[in-house]
This record gives C-alpha cells, sequence and structure tokens, in this order.
C-alpha cells in the first residue's frame, strides 16, 4: 500500500456515503431523540483458495479506527493529527472481501464484482454460497449485511487485485492458514479485525474445516 501521510480532521458537509439524521418518537410517553446514519448496505465475501488451502482476505487503512486508536485525550477536533505520535500503522484493518451495496444488482453480482476488483480472482455468480444476512450497527445504522462463501483457486487468479483507483481504494491482498486462523480467535484482542470478520472465521472453521476434517 502506499503511504499515508498529512492526516487530518474536518467537519463532513455532504458525503455520498452516509447520511446523519436523528428520529424522534415516545416510548412509554416520553419523547426520544435518537441519532442515526442512513448508510448503504454490505456484502462480505469469505473466500478460501484451494491452490493453498488459505483464507484470502485483504488489508487496508480504515481512517475510523485509526482515529479511534488516537486517545479520546489526544484526538484534535480539527487539523493535523501528529503521524509521529500516532503512525497510520494503527489504523491498517484484516478484513474479508467486501463492498457496499450501491448498485442495481443482485447481490450475488455484487459479491462477484468485489472478488475481482479487492482480491483478483474470476468467479462465477453461481460460485456464490449465500451463509447469511443480518443487522450491522444497531444503534445508528441497522444496515443489512449480507455474508457468501466462495472458492478459487490460483487458476482463477486474473489481476493483482487491490481495489479501484478511481475510487480511493488502495488494498492489500493477504492469506492466512488454518492454524494462522485458529490462533486470531484465541486471542483475547483483535483490534485490527472487525466482528463480522471474526464471525467469518469461525464460520468458516466450524463449517468448511470441522465437517471436512
Amino acid at each position: 500500500m502506499k503511504p499515508i501521510t498529512d492526516v487530518r480532521v474536518v467537519k463532513t458537509t455532504e458525503s455520498a456515503f452516509i447520511r446523519p439524521f436523528s428520529l424522534i418518537f415516545k416510548q412509554g410517553g416520553n419523547e426520544i431523540k435518537w441519532d442515526l446514519i442512513d448508510s448503504h448496505n454490505g456484502v462480505f465475501v469469505i473466500i478460501y483458495n484451494r491452490t493453498r488451502n488459505t483464507l484470502v482476505c485483504v488489508k487496508q487503512f480504515r481512517p475510523g479506527v485509526y482515529y479511534k486508536s488516537i486517545p479520546e485525550y489526544d484526538r484534535p477536533k480539527d487539523g493535523l493529527i501528529d503521524t509521529e505520535k500516532y503512525p497510520p500503522s494503527l489504523g491498517l484493518t484484516v478484513e474479508f472481501c467486501a463492498g457496499i451495496v450501491d448498485k442495481n444488482k443482485a447481490l450475488e453480482e455484487i459479491a462477484v464484482d468485489e472478488v475481482r476488483e479487492e482480491c483478483g480472482y474470476e468467479v462465477k455468480v453461481s460460485d456464490m454460497q449465500k451463509i447469511i444476512s443480518c443487522r450491522a450497527a444497531l444503534s445508528t445504522a441497522g444496515s443489512i449485511m449480507t455474508f457468501f462463501y466462495t472458492e478459487v483457486t490460483d487458476q482463477m487468479k486474473i489481476s493483482k487485485g487491490g481495489g479501484l483507483v478511481h475510487e480511493g481504494e488502495d488494498i492489500e491482498v493477504v492469506e492466512y492458514t488454518i492454524p494462522q486462523i485458529r490462533d486470531i480467535i484465541t486471542q483475547s484482542e483483535v483490534l485490527n479485525g472487525s466482528s463480522s470478520f471474526l464471525f467469518g472465521l469461525m464460520w468458516f472453521l466450524t463449517n468448511k474445516i470441522v465437517l471436512n476434517n
């Protein structure tokens, strides 16, 4: 990935991806105001490479993770962040291939596009096994996230992946062996991974590794 520099905090005036708003309602006669974010639904794809017996994942810089890695007393409300004191590596996460639902396509088609763009593998819609759809960010968004599973081989690799440059993506493809996966889920803290990532790892070990052994 390219180096990250000149990190600064600014106020958001408009966004193509989220819309903050509030919902006011009465519960038991009491009026309640709840701040929310209107955001896209998404897809996650658990990719298993049969050739190397690994899970194909992605590493990328997540600004939200980076910002929350800075102690609250030292987080600037605006202006530059001291990247010497708080290196951008604090914001690097490991995730499954994923994307937002912002196209007029079936979820399986969006998942196929993301696998090609982020990880460089050519898969078919028929290769996508739906695992589950569930809610995310329950208190602020309630978006629907749909998980898929697919298998690839080295022969299906058509590019290095890395995401779409014109959309600002800069993604590194990484792979994990079965022992490495087991090691991750036994840690008491996994601060560079999300709950959806850990769910996917556990699903894979339970439904693909255990059942095949």
